[in-house]
């Protein structure tokens, strides 16, 4: 298992995403998790990886992105060795009701599929209300019954939903190549360690449940390049 970033958390830097993958590259981690090139071109991008010794884990696009265009999100992650992609967000209201969660898998699943025959695994991350109760069941679990894709399972939304992110890296061992690894104090993101979550646990479940990638984020970080600094040697320390 090793250590990334997802790139939202220092998206406050207003500094280039090359500068930014050079920032990454003076720490412990190995990879990124992509959320967006903004205007850098791909071949820059990739240049900026081999320069910082690092490799790309992921990338977060977006739904319409991906039905709107496939083959340019295709090509325009092809040179940087990505071959994973992310669905980062659906709102609310695809996860209301039964019905919409059978919408949403089959929407999701057929984008897997064009996925796969460009050799891009599809995932998806989720938030609190993926969580939300469906006579007995979570929508979450739910989506994860009617699917077989990947599922990046953020342990800290998992934990401000009042779930329990352990069992859930057990139950979805073999489909969690990522994982998100975010503190939180009730639903309020936090620096590593200072929130609810069972962080050691955590990085014991995900280790077991075959997970390739740790990948730290903070939402909402009051200093991303201490977040940076904090979040890289703390995963470094866990994963040691």
């Amino acid at each position: 298992m090793r250590p990334a970033i997802q790139l939202y958390t220092l998206r406050e830097l207003d500094e280039p995403l090359p500068d930014l993958l050079r920032r990454v590259g003076e720490t412990e981690f190995e990879g990124v998790e992509f959320a967006g090139l903004g205007d850098s071109d791909p071949e820059e991008i990739r240049n900026a990886l081999d320069e910082a010794g690092l490799d790309a884990a992921a990338a977060h696009v977006g739904i319409e992105a991906l039905e709107a265009d496939l083959e340019t999100v295709a090509e325009t992650y092809d040179p940087l060795d990505c071959d994973r992609v992310v669905v980062p967000y659906l709102d609310e209201a695809e996860f209301a009701s039964k019905e919409a969660v059978a919408d949403t898998a089959r929407r999701l699943q057929t984008l897997a599929g064009r996925l796969d025959e460009r050799g891009i695994a599809l995932g998806y991350h989720n938030h609190d209300h993926e969580f939300a109760d469906l006579d007995g069941r979570t929508a979450f679990d739910l989506l994860a019954d009617e699917t077989d894709f990947d599922l990046e399972l953020d342990v800290g939304w998992a934990t401000a939903a009042g779930h329990d992110p352990i069992g859930l890296l057990g139950h979805l061992r073999g489909r969690v190549p990522l994982v998100h690894l975010k503190d939180v104090s009730g639903t309020t993101p936090v620096e590593l360690g200072d929130g609810d979550l069972e962080i050691q646990a955590c990085v014991r479940a995900a280790r077991e449940a075959g997970t390739e990638w740790l990948v730290y984020e903070h939402d909402e970080p009051d200093d991303p390049e201490q977040s940076l600094e904090h979040g890289a040697e703390t995963l470094a320390e866990l994963l040691g």
